[in-house]
This record gives structure tokens, C-alpha cells and sequence, in this order.
């Protein structure tokens, strides 16, 4: 018999029963009843009740324990009686009769208990190590280990062999901003933790190995969000050589499929493959985002034009300006009080910051309508535009915005899921997925023009394009995954021509000796012969948050930093001691904190 235990708290029943056994775990619940101690004995398996009679002998020595302590029992396994059986618990028919007590480690007082569910998140952080004993936290680590498991098994079922990457690598502009590490033996000058493997992943394909995989840890110093971890996340890295993006697609799709059926719940919709094809100004137009939740089934729609016809001069005007004005259709929503109404618009205002609420129509009963909106439009015109939306029952509506296109997106992508939310139409344990592609090459911001994704991206219609296109008008192989409102991975068909490469820079601002500068270990390695090549990263913490429902990404993290990007377990980040800051030939300067939004 091992030193600590024969057997876990998980798996002992009734055909155990008479045996004699022994145990190791923390005291998860204790109850003194008359004289007898019942114990909860827990460990990463499950719980056992243990229970110590007068006649062992222990009944001070296991009192004086505070909870959570660490304790070896041995003892005789006995069956419940019938009517003590617990039925949800793998080990409710027995329980251990103890005869012999070894206390590993006694815990005197604890900051909290851990079935306690109102601790706050900050507490619950700072003593980590505790909050992963809770039973939701342990099973979620659990949950993440199994759907890594999958993935691996997915990816080299499919004969994709896993490589790693470099950790300590250079830096690179690619969209984020570095973490950097200085080098102790080349003063003055810093490594970079990877944003990705993208430029080492692009390599292994010059090098021939035709197909890659890791899980892969990144590293990006952005401000934290509830679906965005600040400093480090994991994703499923994967580049595929001599493929077009139909290929890429099955490769992800099978993996989506094989990880979702596997782990999310009894009953669940689950979209199979092929994903439904989005592209990016199709979402943009009818959800406001590009990362559609389309378990949502609104779509938003252009209206803009009608209102050059109407007597409105508000919409009119933004119309006649560049304006649009755009559509959210809302089947029954004419039931609800006029105090919804009033919600919704005071929602639009203060969360969203619109100017002003949303107007709306609604279709009455006679088949009139009604709404602040309704006298500035023929009556034909409101028909024609509750026809194009399908709304052809008493009290359907449609909310109207209008604005600068790119001003009103986000808002109308908010009110579109609010609306949906407020009237119970989300489908319900549904995984919905789509890829959206032909995300445009560039983007302006500020009069400044840059890539919009990847600037590894290859253009769909390769040099031709860079040369002959406006810089707005040119589109990408690039692509997102979406699921349930989440992007939860992003790739892309590579541009492997090295000419087209320095052009597709110039147009973003660089000139030829800056990306020779920044990329030139992959730039030497294309020129040593590169195949067609393309690839995806999927999110990991993302997926697990999508099928357990969370909502906070910081809960599938075994060791999250917080909201202000601190770890309270250790401290980090820590200043350095004057050792540590000569060797690495840097000073201190006392600066004040970075406030992140």
C-alpha cells in the first residue's frame, strides 16, 4: 500500500465495502454529532466521508484540525445505511470508519472558506491557490485541460505534428505592443516575448515541414477586457504549405466540430461543417460588427435612401451628407410598455453614448402605424420598409439610427443584442459558427492609412491589386472564426512574394530598409525558396469561455492577472534590486502608473 493512500476520494463504493483503505486529502466539511466527526475528505478526485468514532481514539486530535488542513486517514470501508446514501455523490454509498490519523499539514485559520460563493474577485485572486479548490474552479481547470487534449488529438489525428517556437525572439510591429526582455550580455539591448509564432510558424513552412501545430503561449502588453486577458493567453497555432483557404477552413472546422461535440452539453446545437461564409461588409451591414452572435436572428438593413424622399430634415440631412440610416427589425416587440421604450432609449444614450435614442415604428393592429417617425414618411414608404424587413404581424417594429456609418456600427451591433436579449430571442444552448472573409487590406485612421489585420496577409488579387487599387478599395485573404459574438480565431492565406510584400508595406508607410529591418530573418528564409502557405490561431481561453457560458475570461485561467494587470498572488509585476538592474545595465526612474481604460 502507498505511503499516502490506496485508493482516491473519487472511487471507492459499495464494492469496496469491508476493506480496509487509506486516504489522503483536505478537510473539505466537518460535522460534530455527538461525539462522532464526519468528515468530508477531499481531494482532486472527489470527496469521501470519513468518520471518527470515540473509540479511535482521535475524536481531540481531528477537533483541534482547522479546515482545509491535509490529513492521512486509514480505516474500514462500511455501507451506508439506505436511508444515508447519498445519491450525488460517486462515493454516496460508503463511508470510512477510521482507526489511524497522520496529519500532513494543519491549517489554522483560513481568509475565507471556500464554499463561500459571494467572495469577491480581487480575494478570491489574492489567494488563487484556494479559490482553485472550490469545486466550479477545479472542474473548469479540468474542463481546459481535457479540451487541449482534444485539440492535440484533433490536429495530430489529422497528421499535423506539433512544433515549438522561440519564446525569446525580436521584436516586431504587429498590431500590439511588445513585452520586452534586456539582455544581460549584449547591453542596451531587449528580446521580445512573441505577439505569436506567426513569422517562426511562416518558417517552418520554407523549411519544408508542410504542416504545424502548437499550443502556444503569446504575449501582448494591451489593456485588459472580460474576453481579453492582459499579458498572456494561449492559442492553437496551425500553418498548412501549398493550400488555398478552402483547405485552411476544413482543417479548422474539423477541429471546432471535434472540440465542441466533445465537450459541450448533452442536447446542444452545435453548427457543423461547412461554417456558414460571411463577408466582412455583409457583417458589417447587417450585424454592425464582425463578429456576429447569430444565434441572434435580427438583421439590421439600409434604409437610407427613403429618407432622401421624406420631409424628416434630421436624416434627410445626414443622408445628403454621406450619412445612413439604418434598420433593426423587432418581431412583437409592440407589446412591450412604453417604459421599455424609454429603457431602450435611455440605454442607447448613457451606455452607448448615442446622441439620441433611437426612433421606432410599430405596426398596429389595422395594419397603420405608429411612432415619432411615422408622420414623416408615406404610408407606402413605412410599408415598403417593414415588407423588406419580413415583419407582417400587429406590434412588429423597427428601430432606426442614423449617423456617420462608422460612428453608428457599434452602437446598432449593442442595441441589436440588447434588443434580442430584452425579448427572450437568443436561441438557447446553441454554438453558432461563420467565417468572415474578404476583411478589408487596409484601413485609415487619422489620415494615417495601415494594415487592418495581418500585414503577412496576401492580397486577393496580388500585385495587381497594391498597384492598381485605392488603398480602401483592396481586400484580403485574411479571415476571422466566429462564435456566439466572439472572434475566436484569426488567419489568413500568406503573402509569400516577396516584391508584393515590401509594396504591401510601402502603401502602409514603410519603406524597404524598415521591413528588411523588422522581418529580416523571414524575409532571408523566403528567398531561400518559400511554398504557397496559410493558417489560423485559435483563441483557447476564448472557446473554453464560449462553451462553459462565462462571461469573465480570467475564470478559465489558472493564474489570471486582475483587471489592472497585477498578479495579487506574487505581486508581479515587482521592481528589480540594484543587482539585478546592473546586470542588466538599466536604471530606475520613478514613474507614475499607467491608467488603463
Amino acid at each position: 500500500m502507498n505511503l499516502y493512500r490506496s485508493h482516491t476520494c473519487g472511487e471507492l463504493t459499495a464494492k469496496n465495502a469491508s476493506e480496509i483503505v487509506k486516504l489522503s486529502g483536505w478537510i473539505y466539511r466537518r460535522r460534530d454529532h455527538g461525539g462522532v466527526i464526519f468528515i468530508d475528505l477531499r481531494d482532486n478526485y472527489g470527496v469521501t466521508q470519513v468518520v471518527f468514532h470515540p473509540e479511535s481514539g482521535l475524536i481531540d486530535e481531528v477537533s483541534s484540525l482547522g479546515l482545509e488542513s491535509v490529513i492521512t486517514v486509514e480505516g474500514t470501508v462500511l455501507k451506508r445505511d439506505d436511508a444515508q446514501i447519498n445519491p450525488n455523490m460517486v462515493t454516496g454509498e460508503i463511508e470510512i470508519s477510521v482507526n489511524n490519523l497522520q496529519v500532513q499539514s494543519n491549517v489554522e485559520s483560513l481568509p475565507w472558506s471556500v464554499i463561500d460563493d459571494s467572495i469577491p474577485e480581487e480575494l478570491r485572486l489574492r489567494d488563487r491557490v484556494l479559490d482553485l479548490r472550490t469545486e466550479g474552479q477545479h472542474a473548469m481547470m479540468h474542463f481546459r485541460s481535457d479540451v487541449i487534449s482534444t485539440m492535440r488529438n484533433t490536429m495530430t489525428g489529422m497528421g499535423i505534428r506539433e512544433f515549438q517556437t522561440p519564446i525569446l525572439t525580436a521584436s516586431s510591429p504587429e498590431g500590439a505592443r511588445d513585452f520586452l526582455v534586456p539582455s544581460r550580455v549584449h547591453p542596451g539591448k531587449f528580446y521580445a516575448l512573441p505577439q505569436a509564432p506567426q513569422q517562426f510558424k511562416q518558417m517552418l513552412m520554407v523549411a519544408g515541414f508542410d504542416k504545424y501545430f502548437q499550443v502556444a503561449p503569446c504575449f501582448r502588453d494591451e489593456d485588459p477586457r472580460a474576453d481579453r486577458h492582459p499579458g498572456e493567453f494561449y492559442q492553437l497555432d496551425c500553418e498548412l504549405s501549398f493550400v488555398e483557404q478552402k483547405d485552411v477552413f476544413n482543417v479548422g472546422e474539423k477541429l471546432m466540430s471535434e472540440v465542441f461535440n466533445a465537450h459541450c452539453p448533452e442536447g446542444a446545437v452545435i453548427d457543423q461543417a461547412p461554417f456558414r461564409q460571411i463577408p466582412y461588409a455583409e457583417s458589417m451591414l447587417k450585424y454592425g460588427c464582425d463578429k456576429p452572435d447569430l444565434r441572434n436572428p435580427i438583421e439590421i438593413f439600409d434604409i437610407s435612401s427613403v429618407w432622401l424622399e421624406s420631409d424628416f430634415a434630421v436624416f434627410k440631412g445626414i443622408v445628403e451628407q454621406g450619412g445612413v440610416v439604418r434598420a433593426i427589425p423587432a418581431k412583437g416587440a409592440g407589446v412591450q410598455p412604453r417604459s421599455w421604450f424609454d429603457k431602450l432609449g435611455k440605454y442607447a444614450q448613457k451606455e452607448l453614448r448615442m446622441p439620441a435614442a433611437p426612433g421606432y415604428i410599430v405596426k398596429n393592429e389595422d395594419g397603420t402605424f405608429k411612432g415619432p417617425l411615422v408622420k414623416f414618411l408615406k404610408e407606402e414608404q413605412v410599408q415598403a420598409i417593414f415588407e423588406e424587413a419580413g415583419l407582417t404581424e400587429t406590434n412588429d417594429t423597427i428601430f432606426l439610427v442614423a449617423g456617420n456609418e462608422k460612428n453608428v456600427l457599434s452602437p446598432l451591433a449593442a442595441l441589436r443584442n440588447k434588443i434580442a436579449a430584452d425579448l427572450d430571442m437568443f436561441e438557447k444552448n446553441t454554438f453558432r459558427f461563420a467565417w468572415i472573409v474578404d476583411f478589408p487590406m487596409y484601413e485609415e485612421e487619422d489620415g494615417k492609412i495601415d494594415f487592418s489585420h495581418n500585414p503577412f496577409s496576401k492580397p486577393q488579387g496580388g500585385m495587381d491589386d497594391l498597384l492598381n487599387k485605392k488603398p480602401e478599395d483592396i481586400l484580403a485573404q485574411q479571415y476571422d472564426c466566429v462564435c456566439n459574438g466572439y472572434e475566436i480565431a484569426s488567419g489568413s492565406i500568406r503573402n509569400a512574394d516577396i516584391p508584393s510584400m515590401f509594396k504591401a508595406f510601402e502603401i502602409a508607410g514603410y519603406t524597404k530598409e524598415e521591413v528588411e529591418e523588422n522581418f529580416e530573418g523571414m524575409l532571408k528564409t523566403f528567398r531561400l525558396g518559400v511554398p504557397p502557405h496559410g493558417g489560423f490561431a485559435f483563441g483557447i481561453e476564448r472557446i473554453i469561455m464560449i462553451m462553459k457560458d462565462e462571461t469573465n475570461i480570467r475564470r478559465v485561467i489558472a493564474f489570471p492577472l486582475n483587471g489592472r494587470a497585477k498578479c495579487l498572488l506574487t505581486g508581479a509585476p515587482l521592481e528589480a534590486n540594484e543587482t539585478q538592474m546592473n546586470e542588466l545595465h538599466l536604471r530606475h526612474f520613478n514613474l507614475p502608473e499607467v491608467a488603463l481604460d
